[in-house]
């Protein structure tokens, strides 16, 4: 597995006839590819513009949380898309594209692949990739900005040192895939995962996120800014991507991006 910049010519043929749905550019290091595809989206990028970015200074998670990145152990990048509508239409965006990491992760021939809600994928309980969605309203449309990040091998941090266990591709696959055919495969599941989401919302990919999902029928609490609102059994994620949860009141339904969720 080499570790070069992504090359975006080398991506094109991995693509096939998706290769012109994206536009992909590399850089090897910057703030943040969110930010910057951003900044590019206010000038004109077009939907399906790709940004990767080996390592970043500014990368981050949700609530603010510092996304470890470097082009050895990881791979970063932030996907450009448009979607009709208003922001209601984009309920359970980053579960949907959950779908898409896990599919990819298990077309190159890792196992144990499940999803916990809002926007991690898991290996054996641990993180092993992230999403992270930003939303901007255009005039008749919402532009999103994708923010992926998968670990490679394990984050030369102190694993104390991180808010979560950490897992990574090394761990199951030590002959790991190229990071152009590991970037192609995401791409491959993402575009027909949009495109459906795109016209039939988070709905369409619930029956697959469910399929993969981590917790369905535990004990788990949901945090906010560290402190308990609710605990219960985990059923999963409703048809707008909310969590469901069955409590002692009943079932609860929880959409915030604020809150957390802790296995018990």
């Amino acid at each position: 597995m080499t570790n070069a910049l992504i090359d975006p010519v080398r991506l094109k043929p991995l693509l096939g006839k998706l290769a012109s749905r994206f536009d992909i550019d590399a850089l090897p290091e910057a703030s943040s590819s969110s930010d910057l595809l951003l900044e590019r989206a206010a000038k004109g990028a077009a939907s399906g513009s790709v940004l990767v970015v080996d390592r970043q200074t500014a990368g981050r998670g949700r609530r603010g949380r510092h996304w470890v990145s470097s082009p050895h152990h990881s791979l970063t990048f932030s996907v450009l898309w448009r979607f009709d509508g208003g922001v209601e239409r984009l309920a359970g965006l980053s579960l949907a594209v959950g779908v898409a990491l896990a599919r990819a992760l298990q077309a190159l021939g890792m196992s144990g692949v499940a999803l916990k809600w809002p926007n991690d994928v898991l290996l054996d309980g641990r993180k092993l990739a992230g999403v992270l969605v930003e939303l901007s309203s255009e005039r008749r449309s919402m532009l999103a900005v994708i923010g992926i990040g998968i670990n490679l091998r394990p984050p030369e941090v102190a694993e104390q040192a991180l808010d979560t266990p950490v897992a990574a591709i090394s761990d199951q696959l030590p002959d790991m895939p190229d990071r152009h055919d590991l970037l192609a495969q995401v791409l491959l599941e993402l575009a027909p995962v949009l495109d459906v989401f795109a016209r039939d919302g988070f709905a369409a990919w619930r029956e697959a996120w469910q399929a993969c999902h981590a917790w369905q029928g535990e004990q788990v609490a949901v945090l906010r800014d560290g402190i308990v609102e609710l605990d219960g059994i985990c059923l999963g994620a409703d048809s707008d991507g909310a969590l469901l949860l069955e409590t002692a009141a009943g079932v609860q339904r929880c959409l915030s991006g604020d809150l957390s969720l802790r296995h018990v």
